[in-house]
């Protein structure tokens, strides 16, 4: 079988720069960066001077997501000969035990980095992603408050603890969380969209207007996110068809209802034009009951 190099013509530093760029775009492409990685520091780890401690740690990861524990092994060996106290070494060998499924072990690792350093972040989020593989979500939830009540600015805490929340049909929690993150990066448009989805599968025409209002609002910060444009349309429509709302709100809302379905179908003419033929297209989103709404909806393009 023919090499990286071979394949694409490029040398060690075009596959070291291309490693650097996706480390740098915080790029989760584990099976390119498992065949760059493996060639690059098999063939040319001696070239590579101080850069091929990170290179080992992330083509470790990505291994490790490829099932390919041979390849996540021999980075780790190596990272340990270096570095053999290192924290951070300790935290990718329980990492490489938890993709073994030997939780015990791992959690044994995370214990002793916490024990000698208690504000350790990283090792207190992998033992709350035990927990969560182990499907405790109870017990996840429970520790990922008490790491938030230390760490209140943790976006990625923030968003998990909201994730968990939907798992158990807490949507009440899972707003509250996202309530936190809008606060905190107030011009994330997936935030915006996401509370927005929220607020939908709560229900009510409260509730409704709330979603169609921050649905807007995640299209203003990004007029191309068009599961917001679809939650606009579909929570303005249902507005609209409410016995409870006035002439006035009805007429305002088949308003924004139409301008959302003509956005989309001006969306899918485009989308069209780059495709050889026309297809079916299933709509499905990740959030809970929003899966009933758009899962079983298929546009014609």
């Amino acid at each position: 079988m023919a090499s990286v190099a071979e394949m694409y013509d490029v040398g060690w530093e075009e596959m070291r720069d291309k490693l650097r760029k996706w480390r740098e775009d915080n790029y989760r492409n584990s099976e390119q960066i498992v065949d760059v990685g493996e060639e690059l520091i098999s063939e040319h780890a001696s070239k590579l001077g101080d850069d091929i401690w990170i290179i080992y740690e992330q083509v470790m990861i990505a291994a490790l997501d490829c099932s390919r524990d041979d390849l996540a092994l021999t980075c780790l060996q190596e990272l340990r000969k270096q570095f053999p106290d290192s924290h951070r070494v300790k935290r990718l060998t329980g990492m490489r035990l938890e993709a073994l499924e030997r939780y015990d072990e791992a959690n044994k690792h995370y214990d002793a980095i916490l024990q000698d350093d208690p504000t350790n972040t990283a090792a207190r989020k992998r033992k709350i992603s035990i927990l969560k593989a182990q499907g405790k979500s109870t017990e996840a939830i429970r520790e990922l408050n008490e790491y938030l009540e230390q760490f209140v600015g943790d976006q990625e805490a923030w968003h998990e603890l909201s994730e968990l929340y939907i798992n158990e049909h807490d949507y009440g929690k899972a707003a509250f969380c996202l309530e936190e993150l809008m606060m905190i990066n107030p011009h994330n448009h997936l935030y915006c969209e996401q509370y927005a989805e929220v607020k939908y599968t709560q229900g009510g025409l409260e509730n409704l207007e709330l979603s169609r209002k921050y649905f807007a609002q995640a299209l203003r910060l990004n007029n191309r996110n068009m599961r917001a444009l679809f939650g606009l349309y579909m929570s303005a429509s249902h507005i609209a068809a409410s016995p409870k709302v006035s002439a006035k709100v009805k007429k305002d809302n088949m308003k924004y209802a139409a301008w959302a379905a003509t956005q989309i179908n001006r969306a899918y003419k485009v989308m069209s034009s780059w495709q050889p033929k026309y297809e079916s297209i299933k709509i499905i989103c990740h959030t809970c009951q929003m899966c009933c709404l758009f899962g079983h909806q298929t546009i014609v393009m």
